[in-house]
């Protein structure tokens, strides 16, 4: 009910906001709305030759007719007039996002079918583990600490597993395959709620958990930071583990009161002083290495242990295939039916993503989206708040509702203030402390058709801001 409500509020409250602009002429053309595509230079007016300044029109005179003149005699370097047939259409600024029917289409052709096709895949390995046995096993291994923290979940659940690789994937980067895992998972727990239009208790718990973003390897932040030639694109691991860590603890904690979990079961602290000790020992092997070889394990860790499991499922497969013989199949049968059901699963989803995304774009190139960032980060500065740390929340306001728009404004603010300036390092930070909790929630809760998700949505954008203010304090102490 409140996604619900919240995404009609940004349609109509965008939409109210194009309108006005364009009958009070502070928009020239809505048309970059609907057709634009992002990076496009914004048509702002249209004149007469005649109407431009001497310099412009003398330009245009020695000019044919249909020429790009790029204005650079004044201070709006950006500003470009297109001379055709008289009238010249004047540029400036480049749009932010897609428009609506280009969103829509690459919603589909950029986003879906790259899902689409990771969901088959692992889906895939996720049935040869179940055949197998695996799942099971690791279920059963991991149940004393997943009953304390989801005592909804019967002992030894298949869901378990699930929920054990989508945190693992999401711990070591892989995005592609943490979504097929999870995606497993919530189907997994969606067949013990006992009201399936109403997310359930261990629903709440693996989404809030789940878009805490724990990460111990950001490899596509230090391919970022390293394009954009920091000096050492690794220095900010350490800052997102801390804050991502964090951001998990204050869901877990938010869920757990709400949900009234036993936090001083014996198993459940022993689990955390496990996590806590792995990641100690982790940072402490990677700080003693140099620029070389930090860039060296982080590029090649993440990838390893995918190989890892893929060769595991493969293996484990093979020495237990007399259990693909019982289930009248084989192993590679049993694949192609798993990646059946992933193909399934992403065409389910596909209008709930489509639906976020294009409320998101209105949102942005509506223009309402940076005002709301620009009286943000006003205040922010009144407060007496660091120049550097306004500069980079963009990235922040923009992660809840979109990974690729925050992610292009965090290449703009490396390009604009540098890499390792406070902005550019504080903007990675906010990249990778969280997940894009519209997104996540639209795809997840999507995919078993929740209507009500309770208060999900709320701890999730709570859990985003105490991400944001550890990301503040953990950069300014550390850089």
């Amino acid at each position: 009910m409140v996604l619900s409500r919240f995404w009609l509020a940004i349609f109509i409250s965008s939409i109210a906001f194009i309108v006005i602009s364009l009958f009070t002429a502070n928009t020239y053309t809505i048309d970059y709305v609907l057709n634009g595509k992002k990076d496009d230079p914004i048509l702002v007016s249209e004149k007469y030759a005649e109407q431009l300044p001497a310099f412009i029109k003398d330009s245009i005179k020695k000019a044919p007719e249909q020429t790009i003149i790029i204005n650079r005699d004044t201070l709006n370097a950006d500003t470009t007039y297109v001379y055709k047939n008289k009238t010249v259409k004047i540029y400036s600024g480049l749009q932010k996002s897609d428009g609506l029917l280009p969103t829509c289409k690459s919603t589909l052709v950029d986003l879906i079918l790259p899902l689409i096709a990771y969901l088959a895949f692992f889906c895939g390995l996720m049935e040869l583990l179940i055949i197998s046995g695996a799942s099971g096993k690791l279920a059963k291994a991991l149940s004393p600490v997943f009953v304390k923290v989801f005592p909804s979940i019967p002992k030894n659940h298949p869901s378990i597993s699930y929920m054990t690789l989508n945190f693992a994937a999401n711990f070591l980067g892989l995005d592609s395959a943490a979504t097929p895992f999870g995606l497993k998972a919530m189907e997994s727990l969606q067949e013990i709620n006992p009201d399936k239009d109403r997310a359930s208790d261990a629903q709440i718990m693996f989404m809030c958990l789940h878009a805490s973003g724990l990460t111990l390897i950001a490899t596509s932040i230090i391919g970022y930071r390293a394009a954009a030639n920091a000096s050492n694109p690794a220095d900010v691991m350490l800052p997102c583990i801390i804050t991502s860590f964090i951001g998990t603890i204050a869901a877990f904690l938010i869920v757990g009161i709400r949900q009234k979990i036993n936090f001083k079961s014996a198993s459940l602290v022993i689990a955390l002083m496990l996590l806590i000790a792995a990641i100690v020992g982790l940072l402490m092997y990677v700080n003693h290495l140099d620029l070389i070889g930090k860039n060296y394990f982080t590029s090649n860790l993440s990838g390893l242990i995918l190989f890892a499991i893929i060769a595991f499922t493969l293996v484990f497969s093979w020495r237990h295939e007399k259990k693909f013989t019982e289930a009248n199949t084989t192993v590679f049968d049993a694949f192609v039916v798993g990646a059946n059901n992933g193909v399934k699963t992403g065409v389910t989803i596909f209008p709930y993503v489509l639906g976020m995304l294009v409320a998101i774009s209105l949102f942005r190139n509506s223009g309402l989206f940076e005002i709301i960032s620009d009286g943000i980060a006003f205040v922010f500065s009144n407060m007496g708040v660091n120049k550097q740390i306004t500069d980079a929340l963009p990235v922040a306001m923009l992660r809840p509702f979109s990974s690729a728009g925050s992610r292009g404004f965090l290449i703009d603010s490396m390009n604009t203030f540098g890499a390792d300036s406070l902005t550019g390092r504080l903007s990675s930070i906010f990249q990778c402390s969280a997940e894009s909790t519209f997104y996540v929630i639209a795809v997840y809760f999507g995919s078993v058709n929740i209507k009500n998700t309770r208060y999900a949505l709320g701890t999730m954008l709570l859990v985003d801001v105490i991400c944001v203010i550890t990301a503040i304090f953990v950069a300014s102490w550390f850089f």
